[in-house]
């Protein structure tokens, strides 16, 4: 099974390198670790990320796709509620769904790449505490 996935990897990076990729994947191991990264982050499931609990609430954070309509006029106000509603949503509403693939896809992203950055500052909290058991000089305190 190993044999596979180091075949397969090393496919991909001889795929990514044709493409122009960063010099620095021609090194197995470093493309291996960026590999590695890129896959914990995307396999991890949301609720085990710390991010989310900085931002707050998730209804501040998540995008809303959906639209209310309302208005604060009181005599005329369910009249233009109706007229937004019935005529300028059916106008809008192709726009709405081509936007809602792409909305989603943007969330799916920026989940991932909020993931890389949580690896990513864990692996740099593990080598900066080995660097400081170690007595390292140039460890950060």
């Amino acid at each position: 099974m190993r044999d596979i996935e180091n075949s397969v990897r090393d496919e991909l990076r001889r795929r990514v390198l044709a493409r122009g990729g960063p010099r620095d994947y021609r090194d197995a191991d470093v493309f291996r670790s960026v590999e590695s990264l890129l896959r914990r982050s995307a396999d991890r499931p949301d609720e085990n990320a710390l991010l989310p609990e900085f931002l707050g609430p998730e209804a501040d954070w998540r995008l809303q796709t959906h639209i209310r309509f309302s208005s604060h006029r009181p005599v005329i106000g369910a009249l233009l509620v109706f007229g937004k509603r019935r005529i300028l949503m059916p106008l809008m509403r192709w726009l709405y769904e081509y936007n809602v693939d792409n909305f989603r896809r943007q969330e799916r992203l920026n989940r991932a790449l909020v993931a890389c950055v949580e690896e990513l500052a864990i692996e740099n909290a593990r080598l900066r505490r080995d660097l400081e058991k170690r007595g390292e000089p140039g460890a950060i305190s």
